[in-house]
């Protein structure tokens, strides 16, 4: 868990959103003692209907022609 002090808060509040929306726990202090706490709202958990909706709709994937651009990207000897 990182400390932000209140000023930073103030002055860098879009950075410090933005890392606690990557998951990051920040403890905001003040004079040097916790305050407050940020976090993440935890997002809710999409339905087993979306999900196979959105599975749907995913392009077809030729799986030889994968290998063939992954082997001119990488050593094929890997």
């Amino acid at each position: 868990m990182a400390d932000v002090t209140i000023r930073d808060l103030r002055n860098h509040g879009g950075d410090v959103v933005e890392r606690a929306a990557r998951g990051e726990q920040i403890t905001i202090t003040r004079a040097g003692k916790p305050v407050a706490e940020l976090r993440a709202v935890p997002q809710t958990a999409l339905s087993a209907e979306t999900l196979l909706d959105r599975w749907r709709r995913l392009p077809k994937v030729d799986p030889l022609a994968l290998r063939r651009d992954i082997d001119q990207a990488l050593d094929p000897s890997l």
